[in-house]
């Protein structure tokens, strides 16, 4: 039996040809194997993220929160992953198509995306009822500076925008960051030290990314304002047939 000549070029080009072969095998069967677990990780951060927009993080989410896809008009339209446009927000918003999550207790968690100084910067917006006031906020950030545009993702920075609003009347004005301290209480929130950039492009992501939902947010501060005048409109006339009833 003729000995195989280890050193030869012939033999190094085909050990080393199998040994990739077999090293690409394994790490496609590896990644096949982790791809559900990774899906469920990330579609389980995202579900986290969207409840703690709601200080709700003890809920539970499939059964807090229904998820819908809005076109221009703000009309729900059929078909397409929720989540899975979530990992092309931008894509999805240029197609036209604008994925909502409604809340048991009737707020809304609107996606948000955009770019601060070194990368994609991206978030959750809840509100409240009104669709007007801001119910919380969760941030994240791929590349931000630590220290300075990376506070966008910290609860301390994030809570700055609870409580602020987005119309002015019926005006649309998004929540801003201001350099140098916030001057209007009601709309700004303080811009970060040493994060202009990061700051500006928080500003703009709210802006753009909210603006595509005003369909949905008008349509329902329509509706509110009805029911709430119909309310008065019931009191009213029960409080004049009591004093009919009185007078008699």
């Amino acid at each position: 039996m003729k000995k195989i000549n280890t050193n030869s070029n012939l033999y190094i080009v085909v050990y080393s040809t199998v040994m990739v072969v077999v090293v690409a095998l394994v790490l496609a069967v590896a990644a096949l194997s982790l791809q559900e677990r990774q899906y469920a990780n990330e579609l389980g951060e995202k579900k986290q993220s969207i409840l703690a927009s709601l200080s709700a993080a003890d809920e539970n989410y499939d059964e807090f929160i229904a998820a819908r896809v809005l076109n221009a008009n703000g009309d729900t339209v059929e078909g397409g992953d929720v989540f899975a446009m979530l990992n092309d927000l931008q894509g999805s918003f240029d197609k036209g198509r604008f994925p909502v999550f409604e809340a048991k207790d009737g707020r809304v968690v609107i996606p948000v995306t955009g770019s601060g100084l070194w990368g994609p910067i991206w978030g959750y917006v809840a509100l409240e009822n009104d669709m007007n006031t801001v119910a919380g906020i969760v941030m994240a950030h791929k590349g931000e500076t630590p220290g300075l545009g990376a506070e966008i993702a910290t609860e301390k920075y994030q809570s700055k925008f609870v409580g602020k609003t987005i119309f002015e009347g019926d005006e649309f004005v998004s929540v801003s960051l201001r350099k140098g301290g916030a001057k209007d209480p009601a709309h700004e929130v303080d811009a970060i030290t040493g994060g202009t950039k990061t700051s500006d492009g928080v500003t703009a992501m709210l802006r753009t990314s909210i603006g595509h939902y005003l369909p949905l947010l008008r349509a329902r501060r329509a509706a509110a304002e009805t029911e709430a005048g119909a309310e008065v409109a019931d009191r009213d006339e029960v409080s004049n047939e009591e004093n009919v009833g009185d007078n008699e």
